[in-house]
């Protein structure tokens, strides 16, 4: 493994006296090789959502998010590492709400910090009291676009970027791989700032399908998810709908190749309780529990998550709670309405608040 000269200035305020622990996620070398000792073949790589996470995820790894908060975010893939025990992961992402509660059930002990909002449903109090009761360790802090630019430079092959991105903030004065340098095509002083590639250990990518052999389909918003495909060392990926190779190529669209997956789960509703473009809606009511009540403390998180994650076995099982056959109904209407896709409804629903519970989910 290579040695690496990060910025001090960061080391010293996130206190990180033993910088090994930053390596692997911009040790080009291991990378390479590890993308070079996989088996390309054109192969059938299906098997389990659960023998994938037990094979590919482990302990240690540093993973990435995919999809975007809850728009074609691998959930229940990621639940069911939250089942499997793992331990000491790293995770990075951009943003970071879903490794918010790998962090809580002991999965993920140090966070590579980005965004940690849900957007209208309110801000994640869960990652904040986890932070201050030293649960997680921050190792990094970054903006959405300097993840994006670190997975691309890892894409491309180049060792990273310059950009403008971060100079506006104290974020680089607490992220140890990236430096405020001299633009070296300016002759007058000219700041910008290098961000290294960067190679996670592992991601799950959730697509609405993919071939036997890795192929997968993309429609809807892409975020970081090819780059992230090229740049990990392990995939996994998973997909509503196991689909013949030549319905992948005639597809127009964001396809992500074979040769970069290591696993293929078919897993219909794996984004659920999320958002999938063309499938289903998320379900508005679920993240409001969540937020509102879960997060509100330890106690109330633990019931939450021993009745969702902990208590259900499966995708199906948790369809079955949101509603069964009804929410699937719902859910498929107001996802092709808000694409434009089907006649204008009402997306008016019952919020969950502290003090109204429908018991609905859409």
């Amino acid at each position: 493994m290579a040695v690496f000269d990060y910025n001090k200035e960061a080391i010293a305020n996130l206190k990180i006296e033993d910088t090994s622990i930053l390596d692997r996620l911009v040790d080009f070398e291991s990378a390479r090789a590890a993308h070079l000792k996989k088996d390309h073949s054109k192969r059938d790589k299906r098997m389990s959502l659960k023998e994938a996470i037990d094979t590919f995820v482990e302990d240690g790894d540093c993973m990435t998010d995919a999809g975007f908060a809850y728009v074609r975010t691998p959930h229940q893939a990621y639940w069911e590492i939250m089942r499997s025990g793992k331990k000491n992961l790293q995770c990075i992402a951009a943003p970071n709400t879903n490794h918010s509660f790998l962090i809580f059930n002991n999965n993920c002990n140090y966070s590579h910090n980005s965004y940690c909002g849900v957007e209208m449903r309110g801000i994640d109090r869960n990652y904040d009291r986890m932070l201050r009761a030293g649960k997680v360790r921050i190792l990094s802090e970054w903006s959405h676009g300097g993840v994006a630019l670190g997975l691309k430079a890892a894409q491309l092959g180049i060792p990273g970027v310059f950009t403008k991105q971060m100079l506006g903030s104290d974020m680089v004065k607490y992220n140890p791989y990236v430096k405020v340098v001299q633009n070296p095509i300016k002759s007058e002083p000219d700041p910008v700032l290098f961000i290294p590639a960067l190679y996670p250990d592992v991601s799950i990518i959730h697509c609405q399908m993919a071939d036997k052999h890795g192929n997968a389909y993309i429609y809807g918003p892409v975020v970081n998810d090819v780059a992230t495909a090229a740049a990990a060392r392990k995939l996994i990926i998973t997909a509503e709908e196991i689909v013949p190779e030549s319905e992948i190529r005639n597809r127009q669209g964001v396809k992500i190749p074979f040769f970069y997956a290591d696993a293929v789960v078919e897993l219909p509703f794996g984004a659920v309780p999320g958002n999938m473009p063309g499938y289903y809606y998320w379900s508005r009511q679920w993240w409001e529990k969540l937020i509102r009540f879960g997060c509100a403390n330890d106690e109330n998180l633990k019931i939450f998550f021993d009745e969702w994650v902990h208590g259900v076995k499966d995708q199906y099982d948790f369809v079955n709670k949101l509603g069964g056959a009804k929410w699937i109904a719902e859910a498929r209407i107001q996802t092709k309405a808000a694409e434009g896709d089907h006649e204008d409804i009402d997306f008016t629903y019952e919020e969950f608040t502290r003090t109204h519970d429908s018991g609905l989910y859409y």
